[in-house]
Protein backbone atom coordinates (compact mmCIF):
# COMPACT_ATOMS: atom_id res chain seq x y z
CA UNK A 1 0.00 0.00 0.00
CA UNK A 2 1.45 3.29 -0.74
CA UNK A 3 1.83 5.32 2.32
CA UNK A 4 2.09 9.40 2.35
CA UNK A 5 4.81 11.63 1.88
CA UNK A 6 5.31 12.43 5.18
CA UNK A 7 5.37 8.31 6.53
CA UNK A 8 7.94 7.94 3.74
CA UNK A 9 10.00 11.05 5.00
CA UNK A 10 9.84 10.22 8.31
CA UNK A 11 11.20 6.32 7.40
CA UNK A 12 14.21 8.27 5.64
CA UNK A 13 15.34 9.97 8.95
CA UNK A 14 15.13 7.03 10.84
CA UNK A 15 17.47 5.10 8.17
CA UNK A 16 19.96 7.60 8.77
CA UNK A 17 20.05 7.43 12.50
CA UNK A 18 20.72 3.79 11.74
CA UNK A 19 17.91 2.37 12.52
CA UNK A 20 17.28 -1.39 10.99
CA UNK A 21 13.62 -2.09 9.45
CA UNK A 22 12.23 -3.59 12.14
CA UNK A 23 12.87 -1.44 14.65
CA UNK A 24 11.42 1.58 12.11
CA UNK A 25 8.34 -0.94 11.34
CA UNK A 26 8.28 -1.00 15.44
CA UNK A 27 8.52 2.31 15.71
CA UNK A 28 5.93 3.54 13.28
CA UNK A 29 3.57 0.98 12.96
CA UNK A 30 4.25 0.05 9.85
CA UNK A 31 4.94 -3.78 8.31
CA UNK A 32 9.08 -4.26 7.64
CA UNK A 33 8.62 -5.20 4.15
CA UNK A 34 6.81 -2.00 3.54
CA UNK A 35 9.56 -0.09 5.77
CA UNK A 36 11.95 -1.98 3.82
CA UNK A 37 10.63 -0.87 0.09
CA UNK A 38 10.86 2.61 1.05
CA UNK A 39 14.27 2.25 2.17
CA UNK A 40 15.77 0.83 -0.57
CA UNK A 41 14.08 3.21 -2.91
CA UNK A 42 16.02 6.21 -4.50
CA UNK A 43 14.21 8.13 -6.81
CA UNK A 44 11.93 10.00 -4.89
CA UNK A 45 11.52 12.96 -7.89
CA UNK A 46 6.96 13.62 -8.94
CA UNK A 47 6.08 11.91 -12.14
CA UNK A 48 4.37 13.49 -14.74
CA UNK A 49 0.61 12.16 -14.35
CA UNK A 50 -0.53 9.58 -16.94
CA UNK A 51 -3.85 9.52 -17.29
CA UNK A 52 -5.32 6.00 -17.35
CA UNK A 53 -5.77 4.22 -20.56
CA UNK A 54 -9.22 2.94 -20.87
CA UNK A 55 -9.95 0.64 -23.72
CA UNK A 56 -13.36 0.87 -25.60
CA UNK A 57 -14.94 -1.50 -27.98
CA UNK A 58 -15.58 1.73 -29.56
CA UNK A 59 -11.63 2.07 -30.57
CA UNK A 60 -11.94 -0.08 -33.94
CA UNK A 61 -14.29 2.44 -35.10
CA UNK A 62 -13.39 5.53 -33.63
CA UNK A 63 -11.50 6.57 -37.22
CA UNK A 64 -14.41 5.59 -39.47
CA UNK A 65 -16.40 8.18 -37.29
CA UNK A 66 -14.40 11.19 -37.30
CA UNK A 67 -13.74 10.75 -41.23
CA UNK A 68 -17.49 10.50 -41.64
CA UNK A 69 -17.97 13.86 -39.63
CA UNK A 70 -14.95 15.29 -41.04
CA UNK A 71 -17.01 14.89 -44.70
CA UNK A 72 -19.86 16.48 -43.11
CA UNK A 73 -18.04 19.85 -43.01
CA UNK A 74 -18.33 19.98 -46.86
CA UNK A 75 -22.49 19.39 -46.21
CA UNK A 76 -25.35 21.33 -45.76
CA UNK A 77 -26.29 21.35 -42.60
CA UNK A 78 -29.40 19.04 -43.12
CA UNK A 79 -27.60 16.47 -44.64
CA UNK A 80 -25.07 16.14 -41.79
CA UNK A 81 -24.71 12.45 -39.58
CA UNK A 82 -26.56 12.51 -36.61
CA UNK A 83 -25.66 9.92 -34.11
CA UNK A 84 -28.15 7.35 -34.80
CA UNK A 85 -27.40 7.89 -38.29
CA UNK A 86 -23.95 6.93 -36.95
CA UNK A 87 -25.20 4.31 -34.44
CA UNK A 88 -27.32 3.16 -37.76
CA UNK A 89 -24.18 3.00 -40.32
CA UNK A 90 -22.47 1.07 -38.47
CA UNK A 91 -24.72 -1.18 -37.11
CA UNK A 92 -25.18 -1.77 -40.67
CA UNK A 93 -21.87 -1.65 -42.64
CA UNK A 94 -19.79 -3.63 -39.82
CA UNK A 95 -21.01 -6.94 -39.12
CA UNK A 96 -18.65 -7.45 -35.64
CA UNK A 97 -20.20 -3.91 -34.09
CA UNK A 98 -21.61 -4.42 -30.43
CA UNK A 99 -21.40 -1.06 -29.03
CA UNK A 100 -23.86 0.43 -26.87
CA UNK A 101 -25.74 3.59 -28.67
CA UNK A 102 -25.04 5.86 -25.87
CA UNK A 103 -21.27 4.89 -26.24
CA UNK A 104 -21.72 6.29 -29.94
CA UNK A 105 -23.63 9.06 -28.75
CA UNK A 106 -20.47 10.63 -26.33
CA UNK A 107 -17.88 9.83 -28.81
CA UNK A 108 -19.81 12.15 -31.24
CA UNK A 109 -20.84 14.52 -28.80
CA UNK A 110 -16.79 15.15 -28.14
CA UNK A 111 -15.68 14.77 -31.65
CA UNK A 112 -17.43 18.06 -32.25
CA UNK A 113 -16.61 19.62 -29.01
CA UNK A 114 -12.84 19.12 -29.88
CA UNK A 115 -13.37 21.23 -33.14
CA UNK A 116 -15.76 23.70 -32.29
CA UNK A 117 -14.69 26.98 -32.34
CA UNK A 118 -14.65 29.20 -28.75
CA UNK A 119 -17.18 31.45 -28.55
CA UNK A 120 -14.83 34.35 -27.94
CA UNK A 121 -13.43 34.14 -31.39
CA UNK A 122 -9.77 32.63 -30.24
CA UNK A 123 -7.49 32.31 -33.11
CA UNK A 124 -5.34 29.70 -34.04
CA UNK A 125 -2.03 29.97 -34.94
CA UNK A 126 -1.99 27.26 -36.88
CA UNK A 127 -4.12 27.29 -40.22
CA UNK A 128 -6.13 24.64 -41.80
CA UNK A 129 -7.10 23.96 -45.41
CA UNK A 130 -10.62 26.02 -46.26
CA UNK A 131 -10.26 28.87 -43.80
CA UNK A 132 -9.99 32.84 -44.56
CA UNK A 133 -9.10 35.95 -43.36
CA UNK A 134 -10.87 39.14 -44.64
CA UNK A 135 -10.22 42.76 -44.63
CA UNK A 136 -10.25 46.06 -45.95
CA UNK A 137 -7.62 48.60 -47.46
CA UNK A 138 -7.47 51.84 -49.34
CA UNK A 139 -6.58 53.42 -52.63
CA UNK A 140 -7.00 55.33 -55.63
CA UNK A 141 -8.15 53.95 -58.96
CA UNK A 142 -8.76 56.48 -61.41
CA UNK A 143 -12.19 55.63 -62.99
CA UNK A 144 -13.60 56.50 -66.17
CA UNK A 145 -11.28 59.74 -66.15
CA UNK A 146 -11.76 60.29 -62.39
CA UNK A 147 -9.55 59.88 -59.81
CA UNK A 148 -11.72 58.14 -56.80
CA UNK A 149 -11.08 57.25 -53.70
CA UNK A 150 -11.69 53.40 -53.24
CA UNK A 151 -11.88 50.09 -51.00
CA UNK A 152 -10.68 47.40 -51.81
CA UNK A 153 -11.62 43.44 -49.70
CA UNK A 154 -8.64 41.48 -49.74
CA UNK A 155 -9.81 37.64 -48.96
CA UNK A 156 -6.72 35.48 -48.24
CA UNK A 157 -6.16 31.83 -47.69
CA UNK A 158 -3.35 31.59 -44.57
CA UNK A 159 -2.67 27.57 -45.77
CA UNK A 160 -1.95 27.96 -49.19
CA UNK A 161 -0.78 32.40 -49.28
CA UNK A 162 -3.26 33.06 -52.27
CA UNK A 163 -5.65 35.88 -52.09
CA UNK A 164 -8.19 37.21 -54.04
CA UNK A 165 -9.07 41.21 -54.24
CA UNK A 166 -12.39 42.92 -55.26
CA UNK A 167 -12.79 47.20 -55.35
CA UNK A 168 -15.63 49.23 -53.79
CA UNK A 169 -16.54 52.96 -53.29
CA UNK A 170 -16.96 52.09 -49.47
CA UNK A 171 -16.61 49.72 -46.88
CA UNK A 172 -20.60 49.22 -45.97
CA UNK A 173 -21.99 45.45 -45.49
CA UNK A 174 -23.49 45.53 -48.96
CA UNK A 175 -19.76 45.83 -50.44
CA UNK A 176 -18.42 43.06 -47.67
CA UNK A 177 -21.26 40.58 -48.85
CA UNK A 178 -20.88 41.33 -52.66
CA UNK A 179 -16.91 40.72 -52.29
CA UNK A 180 -17.21 38.00 -50.66
CA UNK A 181 -19.79 36.47 -52.76
CA UNK A 182 -17.80 37.43 -55.68
CA UNK A 183 -14.46 35.72 -54.64
CA UNK A 184 -16.36 32.76 -53.44
CA UNK A 185 -17.58 32.57 -57.27
CA UNK A 186 -14.18 32.80 -58.80
CA UNK A 187 -12.88 30.25 -56.71
CA UNK A 188 -15.72 27.88 -57.01
CA UNK A 189 -16.19 27.11 -53.29
CA UNK A 190 -16.80 28.65 -49.44
CA UNK A 191 -14.70 28.88 -46.90
CA UNK A 192 -15.01 26.56 -43.47
CA UNK A 193 -14.58 29.85 -41.58
CA UNK A 194 -13.73 33.44 -42.13
CA UNK A 195 -11.95 35.46 -39.91
CA UNK A 196 -13.07 39.23 -40.16
CA UNK A 197 -11.39 42.55 -38.27
CA UNK A 198 -13.69 43.67 -35.90
CA UNK A 199 -16.53 43.31 -37.55
CA UNK A 200 -15.81 45.63 -40.34
CA UNK A 201 -18.98 46.06 -42.24
CA UNK A 202 -20.37 43.12 -41.19
CA UNK A 203 -21.55 44.55 -38.14
CA UNK A 204 -20.29 46.73 -35.30
CA UNK A 205 -18.76 45.83 -32.01
CA UNK A 206 -20.66 46.76 -28.58
CA UNK A 207 -18.07 46.14 -25.75
CA UNK A 208 -17.28 42.28 -26.36
CA UNK A 209 -20.41 41.53 -28.59
CA UNK A 210 -20.36 41.98 -32.44
CA UNK A 211 -24.38 43.04 -33.48
CA UNK A 212 -24.44 41.88 -37.07
CA UNK A 213 -25.80 43.51 -39.77
CA UNK A 214 -29.52 41.96 -41.05
CA UNK A 215 -27.28 41.64 -44.29
CA UNK A 216 -24.73 39.95 -43.10
CA UNK A 217 -26.36 37.60 -41.22
CA UNK A 218 -28.48 36.47 -44.25
CA UNK A 219 -25.18 36.27 -46.28
CA UNK A 220 -23.77 33.66 -44.02
CA UNK A 221 -26.87 31.84 -43.50
CA UNK A 222 -27.04 31.43 -46.68
CA UNK A 223 -23.37 30.32 -48.26
CA UNK A 224 -23.13 28.03 -44.79
CA UNK A 225 -19.49 29.93 -43.16
CA UNK A 226 -18.60 29.79 -39.90
CA UNK A 227 -17.17 33.99 -38.73
CA UNK A 228 -14.51 34.16 -36.49
CA UNK A 229 -14.06 38.53 -35.29
CA UNK A 230 -10.67 39.15 -33.60
CA UNK A 231 -10.15 41.38 -30.43
CA UNK A 232 -10.07 44.61 -30.56
CA UNK A 233 -6.41 45.80 -31.67
CA UNK A 234 -5.32 42.68 -32.29
CA UNK A 235 -4.71 42.66 -35.80
CA UNK A 236 -1.93 40.10 -35.40
CA UNK A 237 -4.56 37.48 -35.19
CA UNK A 238 -5.04 37.97 -38.90
CA UNK A 239 -1.62 38.69 -39.94
CA UNK A 240 -1.71 36.96 -43.11
CA UNK A 241 -4.80 39.21 -44.98
CA UNK A 242 -2.78 42.41 -43.14
CA UNK A 243 0.31 41.48 -44.78
CA UNK A 244 -1.14 40.92 -48.04
CA UNK A 245 -3.06 44.76 -47.61
CA UNK A 246 0.06 46.14 -48.48
CA UNK A 247 1.09 43.54 -50.88
CA UNK A 248 -1.88 44.12 -52.64
CA UNK A 249 -1.36 48.34 -52.41
CA UNK A 250 2.45 48.22 -53.72
CA UNK A 251 1.42 45.49 -56.31
CA UNK A 252 -1.84 45.96 -57.75
CA UNK A 253 -2.23 49.94 -57.51
CA UNK A 254 1.21 51.31 -58.21
CA UNK A 255 1.10 52.64 -60.52
CA UNK A 256 -3.00 53.81 -60.01
CA UNK A 257 -5.26 51.80 -62.23
CA UNK A 258 -7.38 53.03 -64.90
CA UNK A 259 -10.76 51.39 -65.94
CA UNK A 260 -14.22 52.13 -67.71
CA UNK A 261 -15.74 51.41 -63.97
CA UNK A 262 -14.73 49.35 -60.71
CA UNK A 263 -16.83 46.07 -62.09
CA UNK A 264 -14.37 46.00 -65.36
CA UNK A 265 -11.56 46.52 -62.93
CA UNK A 266 -12.65 43.90 -60.51
CA UNK A 267 -12.55 41.88 -63.39
CA UNK A 268 -8.91 42.17 -64.04
CA UNK A 269 -8.75 42.32 -60.61
CA UNK A 270 -9.26 38.21 -60.49
CA UNK A 271 -7.37 37.51 -63.71
CA UNK A 272 -4.32 39.12 -62.04
CA UNK A 273 -4.89 37.98 -58.79
CA UNK A 274 -4.60 33.93 -60.56
CA UNK A 275 -1.39 35.05 -62.08
CA UNK A 276 -0.03 35.86 -59.08
CA UNK A 277 -0.82 32.82 -57.00
CA UNK A 278 1.05 31.17 -59.78
CA UNK A 279 4.66 32.08 -57.88
CA UNK A 280 5.87 29.89 -55.40
CA UNK A 281 5.15 30.04 -51.38
CA UNK A 282 7.52 32.05 -49.70
CA UNK A 283 8.27 29.17 -47.13
CA UNK A 284 6.56 25.93 -48.89
CA UNK A 285 8.69 25.56 -51.87
CA UNK A 286 5.16 24.80 -54.12
CA UNK A 287 3.76 26.98 -56.50
CA UNK A 288 0.38 29.03 -54.35
CA UNK A 289 -1.76 27.53 -56.92
CA UNK A 290 -1.03 24.44 -56.09
CA UNK A 291 -0.99 24.37 -52.20
CA UNK A 292 -4.29 26.41 -52.99
CA UNK A 293 -6.08 22.88 -54.14
CA UNK A 294 -6.01 22.00 -50.76
CA UNK A 295 -8.26 25.07 -49.75
CA UNK A 296 -10.15 24.00 -52.46
CA UNK A 297 -10.99 20.34 -51.22
CA UNK A 298 -12.11 21.66 -47.79
CA UNK A 299 -14.23 24.70 -49.17
CA UNK A 300 -17.96 24.16 -48.58
CA UNK A 301 -19.95 23.45 -51.95
CA UNK A 302 -21.99 26.98 -53.38
CA UNK A 303 -25.33 27.09 -52.70
CA UNK A 304 -27.75 25.80 -54.78
CA UNK A 305 -29.44 29.12 -55.10
CA UNK A 306 -28.23 33.12 -55.77
CA UNK A 307 -27.93 35.80 -52.90
CA UNK A 308 -28.53 39.25 -53.69
CA UNK A 309 -25.88 41.24 -51.73
CA UNK A 310 -28.38 44.42 -51.41
CA UNK A 311 -30.80 45.89 -48.77
CA UNK A 312 -34.17 47.52 -49.55
CA UNK A 313 -35.59 51.05 -48.04
CA UNK A 314 -38.51 52.78 -48.22
CA UNK A 315 -37.72 56.57 -49.41
CA UNK A 316 -39.79 59.21 -50.01
CA UNK A 317 -39.62 61.57 -53.24
CA UNK A 318 -40.28 64.96 -53.67
CA UNK A 319 -41.96 66.91 -56.05
CA UNK A 320 -39.48 66.36 -59.19
CA UNK A 321 -39.07 62.32 -58.37
CA UNK A 322 -35.78 62.55 -56.53
CA UNK A 323 -34.79 60.55 -52.97
CA UNK A 324 -31.83 60.74 -50.71
CA UNK A 325 -29.87 57.63 -49.73
CA UNK A 326 -27.49 57.87 -46.76
CA UNK A 327 -28.01 61.73 -45.71
CA UNK A 328 -26.30 63.27 -48.60
CA UNK A 329 -26.63 61.63 -51.88
CA UNK A 330 -29.91 62.05 -54.70
CA UNK A 331 -30.96 60.29 -56.74
CA UNK A 332 -33.83 60.71 -59.64
CA UNK A 333 -36.71 57.85 -59.93
CA UNK A 334 -39.06 59.74 -62.26
CA UNK A 335 -41.43 62.66 -62.15
CA UNK A 336 -44.25 60.48 -63.16
CA UNK A 337 -43.33 59.08 -58.88
CA UNK A 338 -43.30 62.81 -57.65
CA UNK A 339 -44.22 62.96 -54.11
CA UNK A 340 -44.64 59.05 -53.34
CA UNK A 341 -43.28 56.96 -51.09
CA UNK A 342 -40.88 53.98 -53.49
CA UNK A 343 -38.98 50.96 -52.48
CA UNK A 344 -35.35 51.26 -53.47
CA UNK A 345 -33.20 48.10 -53.74
CA UNK A 346 -29.29 49.57 -52.50
CA UNK A 347 -26.47 47.20 -53.43
CA UNK A 348 -22.51 47.67 -53.47
CA UNK A 349 -21.97 49.14 -57.17
CA UNK A 350 -25.60 50.57 -58.41
CA UNK A 351 -29.37 51.85 -56.78
CA UNK A 352 -32.75 51.48 -58.30
CA UNK A 353 -35.33 52.61 -57.18
CA UNK A 354 -38.33 49.87 -57.77
CA UNK A 355 -41.91 50.38 -59.00
CA UNK A 356 -45.12 48.36 -57.59
CA UNK A 357 -44.13 45.53 -59.60
CA UNK A 358 -40.70 45.03 -57.86
CA UNK A 359 -39.09 46.42 -61.95
CA UNK A 360 -36.11 48.88 -61.91
CA UNK A 361 -37.45 52.32 -62.65
CA UNK A 362 -34.20 53.85 -63.39
CA UNK A 363 -30.79 52.96 -62.25
CA UNK A 364 -27.57 54.79 -60.59
CA UNK A 365 -24.03 53.86 -59.64
CA UNK A 366 -23.93 54.10 -56.09
CA UNK A 367 -22.17 57.27 -54.54
CA UNK A 368 -19.95 57.17 -51.30
CA UNK A 369 -18.26 59.86 -49.08
CA UNK A 370 -19.21 62.81 -47.18
CA UNK A 371 -19.76 65.39 -50.29
CA UNK A 372 -23.46 66.03 -51.46
CA UNK A 373 -24.07 64.53 -54.54
CA UNK A 374 -27.02 64.93 -57.49
CA UNK A 375 -26.85 61.33 -59.78
CA UNK A 376 -29.51 61.76 -62.42
CA UNK A 377 -30.44 58.71 -65.27
CA UNK A 378 -31.08 60.62 -68.51
CA UNK A 379 -33.49 57.71 -69.50
CA UNK A 380 -35.95 58.85 -67.01
CA UNK A 381 -35.45 62.64 -67.95
CA UNK A 382 -36.14 61.86 -71.44
CA UNK A 383 -39.25 60.13 -70.62
CA UNK A 384 -40.38 63.38 -69.34
CA UNK A 385 -39.17 65.79 -71.87
CA UNK A 386 -40.88 63.81 -74.54
CA UNK A 387 -43.85 64.33 -72.85
CA UNK A 388 -43.25 67.93 -72.20
CA UNK A 389 -41.22 69.04 -74.72
CA UNK A 390 -41.89 72.73 -73.51
CA UNK A 391 -38.89 72.45 -70.73
CA UNK A 392 -36.57 71.52 -72.67
CA UNK A 393 -34.54 74.76 -73.00
CA UNK A 394 -34.22 74.78 -69.04
CA UNK A 395 -33.64 70.99 -68.65
CA UNK A 396 -30.35 69.36 -66.32
CA UNK A 397 -29.89 66.98 -70.00
CA UNK A 398 -29.67 70.41 -72.26
CA UNK A 399 -26.90 71.95 -70.02
CA UNK A 400 -24.98 68.75 -70.20
CA UNK A 401 -25.04 68.60 -74.40
CA UNK A 402 -22.86 69.85 -76.52
CA UNK A 403 -23.10 73.49 -78.12
CA UNK A 404 -23.76 71.56 -81.48
CA UNK A 405 -26.87 69.71 -79.96
CA UNK A 406 -27.82 72.22 -77.82
CA UNK A 407 -27.90 74.65 -81.03
CA UNK A 408 -30.02 71.99 -83.18
CA UNK A 409 -32.50 70.72 -80.70
CA UNK A 410 -33.20 74.63 -79.68
CA UNK A 411 -34.19 75.00 -82.78
CA UNK A 412 -36.72 72.56 -83.15
CA UNK A 413 -40.11 73.20 -82.80
CA UNK A 414 -42.13 71.25 -80.44
CA UNK A 415 -43.15 68.45 -82.60
CA UNK A 416 -39.75 67.90 -84.04
CA UNK A 417 -37.91 68.20 -80.68
CA UNK A 418 -40.51 65.46 -79.42
CA UNK A 419 -39.13 63.70 -82.28
CA UNK A 420 -35.76 64.28 -81.79
CA UNK A 421 -35.57 63.38 -78.38
CA UNK A 422 -37.68 60.15 -78.84
CA UNK A 423 -35.05 58.94 -81.22
CA UNK A 424 -32.24 59.76 -78.93
CA UNK A 425 -34.05 57.76 -75.94
CA UNK A 426 -34.48 54.45 -78.39
CA UNK A 427 -30.75 54.87 -79.11
CA UNK A 428 -29.82 54.90 -75.88
CA UNK A 429 -31.73 51.84 -74.94
CA UNK A 430 -29.98 50.29 -77.63
CA UNK A 431 -26.40 51.62 -77.41
CA UNK A 432 -25.96 53.28 -74.42
CA UNK A 433 -26.82 57.24 -73.79
CA UNK A 434 -23.21 58.56 -74.88
CA UNK A 435 -22.99 56.72 -77.92
CA UNK A 436 -27.01 58.24 -78.70
CA UNK A 437 -25.78 61.43 -77.97
CA UNK A 438 -22.21 61.43 -79.71
CA UNK A 439 -24.06 59.93 -82.85
CA UNK A 440 -26.54 62.82 -82.83
CA UNK A 441 -23.47 64.79 -82.33
CA UNK A 442 -21.49 63.61 -85.57
CA UNK A 443 -24.91 63.76 -87.57
CA UNK A 444 -25.29 67.53 -86.62
CA UNK A 445 -21.46 68.55 -87.21
CA UNK A 446 -21.14 66.89 -90.86
CA UNK A 447 -24.28 68.58 -91.98
CA UNK A 448 -26.05 65.51 -92.37
CA UNK A 449 -29.61 66.97 -90.81
CA UNK A 450 -31.56 65.96 -94.21
CA UNK A 451 -33.13 61.83 -92.63
CA UNK A 452 -31.05 62.43 -89.38
CA UNK A 453 -32.92 59.52 -87.83
CA UNK A 454 -31.51 56.98 -90.29
CA UNK A 455 -28.17 58.44 -90.18
CA UNK A 456 -27.71 59.25 -86.75
CA UNK A 457 -28.94 55.44 -86.30
CA UNK A 458 -26.76 54.02 -88.99
CA UNK A 459 -23.66 56.09 -87.31
CA UNK A 460 -24.46 54.85 -83.49
CA UNK A 461 -24.49 51.45 -85.04
CA UNK A 462 -20.75 51.72 -86.35
CA UNK A 463 -19.88 53.25 -82.97
CA UNK A 464 -21.12 50.66 -80.88
CA UNK A 465 -19.51 47.76 -83.84
CA UNK A 466 -16.24 49.30 -84.77
CA UNK A 467 -15.87 52.72 -82.92
CA UNK A 468 -15.54 56.42 -84.50
CA UNK A 469 -12.55 56.58 -86.19
CA UNK A 470 -12.54 53.59 -88.30
CA UNK A 471 -9.20 54.82 -90.80
CA UNK A 472 -7.33 52.89 -87.98
CA UNK A 473 -8.72 50.07 -87.97
CA UNK A 474 -7.80 46.81 -90.77
CA UNK A 475 -10.55 47.39 -94.08
CA UNK A 476 -11.45 50.41 -95.90
CA UNK A 477 -11.93 54.07 -94.54
CA UNK A 478 -15.83 54.07 -93.93
CA UNK A 479 -15.68 58.03 -93.66
CA UNK A 480 -15.70 57.51 -97.41
CA UNK A 481 -19.22 55.57 -96.83
CA UNK A 482 -19.98 58.30 -95.01
CA UNK A 483 -19.92 61.27 -97.94
CA UNK A 484 -21.46 59.39 -100.39
CA UNK A 485 -24.51 58.12 -98.68
CA UNK A 486 -25.44 61.00 -96.38
CA UNK A 487 -26.80 63.49 -98.53
CA UNK A 488 -25.86 67.23 -98.07
CA UNK A 489 -28.94 68.29 -95.71
CA UNK A 490 -32.26 70.21 -96.64
CA UNK A 491 -33.60 71.07 -93.44
CA UNK A 492 -36.29 68.65 -91.20
CA UNK A 493 -35.62 65.59 -89.31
Amino acid sequence: MTKSMEQIHRIKELQLQQMGPYQIAKELGLDPKTVRKYMEQEDFSSKAPIAEVRVSKLDPYKATIEAWLKEDEKNRYKQRHTAQRVYDRLCREHSGFDCSYPTVVRFVRETRQKHKLSKDGFLELEWHPGEAQADFGECDVILNGTRSACRYLVVSFPQSNAAFVQCFLGETAECLCQGLMDVFQHVGGVPKRLVLDNATGAGRRIGETVRLTQLFQRFQSHFGFEVTFCNPASGHEKGNVENKVGYVRRNYFVPLPSAPSLVEWNTDLLQMCDLDNLREHYKKDKPICELFEADRHAFRPLPRLPFEACRYEHLKTNGYGKFVLDGKHTYTSSPMYAEEEIVVRVGAHYVEPLDAAGEAISRHPRQFGSIRTDTVDWLTMLDSLIAKPGAWKNSTMRSQMSYDVRDYMDDLDRSGLRQALRMVKELSERYGLDVAVTSLQETIVRRRADGISANTAMIAARIAGFGLDTAATPGPDMRLYDDALMPVPTGGL
